[in-house]
């Protein structure tokens, strides 16, 4: 059997790789149909224009991709920020819209349609697979997916050095208990740190991958194969019916 040799994106550091690798993806479902699941019921999203449309959109999304979903605490945090973005838009189209219950309630299940999708299915996409695919599937420029993916691990990765910093500032008695002004104060010292960190893991990633002869190389080698296979055919068509089906309705 003929082995795969090693990408560029495995000699890439990555903390917060640990952490994905919890969220097993489902058996036979590659990275490019559930990206494509998150982003074709966005075009499903303009043809909601009444509540019930709304509801019956989003009781599907639920139905289709729910099942695919691996990691419920990562996915209600992403869904938070959608309920309140939902919560702000039915407010406003409430009080500057003619006071419309329907026309708010729809506004509102138009921005969960399109969140919803990406809440469930993002977590359990992992960059380092999603740009073997990139690169061999559709066959994107290497040099813009590796930099994509280092971009999309090392944002993996600031939420847990942001703890870190907190946890070290916090041994040397300068946590954030106090007032505003110190809250805020210490807030901003651990964000100049994880920014520190970052640029220096900017760095070291930059000497490794030209050690590596990454600007000079011309064929390169991915870490493994990136095949079609019936689990994504089946989750890519999940995403055009989601797409088709406030349109049908």
């Amino acid at each position: 059997m003929r082995s795969h040799p090693r990408s560029t994106l495995d000699n890439v550091p990555s903390e917060g790789r640990a952490a994905s690798a919890a969220n097993d993806v489902p058996s036979g479902i590659g990275p490019l149909a559930l990206l494509g699941a998150c982003l074709l019921p966005v075009l499903g999203a303009f043809a909601i224009h009444a509540a019930h449309v709304g509801l019956w959109g989003v009781g599907a999304e639920l139905l289709a991709l729910g099942w695919l979903a691996r990691d419920p605490r990562g996915s209600l945090k992403l869904l938070a920020f959608g309920i309140l973005a939902a919560i702000s838009i039915a407010v406003s189209t409430y009080l500057y819209g003619g006071r419309h219950l329907d026309e708010s309630a729809a506004a509102a299940l138009r921005i969960m349609y399109i969140v919803l999708p990406s809440a469930l299915l993002t977590p359990v996409i992992r960059p380092a697979e999603l740009g073997d695919h990139l690169a061999q599937r559709l066959h994107l420029p290497a040099r813009p997916v590796v930099a994509a993916v280092v971009a999309l691990q090392r944002i993996d990765s600031i939420g847990e050095q942001w703890r870190q910093v907190q946890q070290a500032r916090r041994a040397r008695g300068l946590g954030l208990d106090g007032g505003v002004a110190r809250r805020f104060k210490g807030s901003a010292s651990t964000a100049f740190a994880v920014l520190v960190v970052a640029m220096r893991h900017t760095g070291s990633t930059a000497v490794a991958m030209d050690a590596r002869g990454f600007g000079a190389a011309t064929a390169r080698t991915w870490a493994g194969p990136a095949p079609w296979r019936w689990g994504d055919s089946l989750v890519l068509c999940l995403g055009i019916g989601l797409a088709l089906l406030p349109w049908l309705m």
